[in-house]
């Protein structure tokens, strides 16, 4: 893409207040004294009112013209609650303990995480840690039962769907975050601050950065999710236009910011196309050989000679995005580990640090 394709087009754009719900995945106000974690402990392991008053429409409607699977939904809702019960019993990961003479606190746990490479990290944190991922994975898997059950009920396919989208990018966030901690670029004191978030997004369900900043990555993910790419010329200008209509001032400051970046530029490509910086350059480059002007999207993968190296975002499968964002960033990995050309960062983790920086 040119440099001046990336340069933003002013849109009218709603309030991003009125875009998103406040507080995704559930947290409806911004916990102000983390005093207050304890008492929303469990409400980050348990089922909203919205949620549980969709399931009861759902269990109603079953009920009425599938009484077997109306049971099933229940057992599989009543283990999740059980579940939540007990990860609930675990302690607090900011608790202080000595064990034998070691001290285990929220500073060796932050030590901890700032320490390992990701990928070693799994039996260096605290079970709780482990166990509320779990819980939301398990959470994501009950809510996709019940879109395989009512995908003929438009009244309730959607609200299942919007609560599981909103739950994978709250899983991706995290990660997002994560990636941060490994990030030689950022300073000491900035990967604290963001191992303290995490923690506290652990301990408690939010934390003021989370809640700051999870909207905007969900905003763009629900952006990119309703919007697939058309290819065309493959300057990627009208993939663009339709993800950034619906987006705040701030993702306009950041495309101008990050305009004459290359890595950013590279990433947001892969994010619009749904295509892996090489197979986008080899795409373009058939596309001059062959003096073609255009491709369509059922004519990609016969320019390339096999099916995209990463998931097709579909928007009847809410996973899928999360897919899409652990394919970018693995490959993004390989490049940074073996030097090859391309971006070495997903197009979320540039974003999100460039919000970070600007606090």
């Amino acid at each position: 893409m040119p440099e001046a394709d990336i340069l933003p087009v002013r849109f009218h754009r709603k309030p991003d207040a009125e875009k998103r719900n406040a507080g995704v995945t559930g947290r409806k106000a911004i916990i102000q004294n983390r005093s207050e974690c304890k008492e929303d402990i469990f409400t980050m392991l348990t089922l909203e009112e919205h949620e549980e008053e969709l399931i009861r429409e759902i269990e109603a409607y079953l009920d009425a013209q599938f009484p077997e699977d109306a049971e099933l939904v229940r057992q599989r809702f009543n283990c999740l609650k059980n579940f939540g019960a007990a990860i609930a019993g675990f302690p607090s990961v900011r608790e202080s303990r000595i064990l034998r003479g070691n001290i285990r606190n929220e500073e060796k746990l932050i030590e901890t995480l700032c320490g390992f490479i990701p990928s070693a990290r799994l039996f260096h944190i605290p079970t709780r840690i482990l166990a509320a991922r779990s819980f939301f994975v398990a959470k994501a898997h009950a809510f996709s039962l019940l879109s395989m059950l009512v995908q003929d009920r438009q009244e309730f396919y959607e609200p299942v769907r919007r609560i599981i989208f909103s739950i994978v990018c709250t899983i991706m966030t995290e990660e997002v975050y994560i990636s941060f901690l490994n990030d030689p670029s950022l300073s000491e004191k900035v990967k604290f601050r963001l191992a303290q978030d995490l923690i506290a997004l652990w301990d408690c369900g939010t934390d003021f950065r989370s809640v700051q900043h999870l909207p905007a990555l969900e905003a763009l993910w629900s952006a990119r999710d309703e919007a697939p790419p058309c290819f065309g010329t493959m300057d990627g200008a009208s993939e663009l236009f339709r993800i950034s209509i619906d987006l705040g001032d701030d993702w306009q400051e950041f495309l101008v910011s990050q305009a004459s970046d290359e890595e950013t530029r590279w990433a947001l490509e892969e994010f619009l196309f749904g295509l892996s910086y090489e197979e986008i350059l080899e795409v373009r480059s058939r596309l001059k050989r062959f003096g073609v002007s255009a491709v369509g999207s059922n004519e990609v993968r016969s320019f390339l000679g096999h099916r995209p190296c990463y998931t097709a975002v579909i928007h009847t499968d809410p996973r899928a995005i999360y897919d899409f964002y652990v394919d970018r960033r693995e490959t993004a990995s390989f490049r940074k580990r073996s030097s090859a050309p391309g971006p070495k960062r997903t197009l979320e983790e540039i974003y999100l640090r460039y919000r970070i920086i600007r606090e």
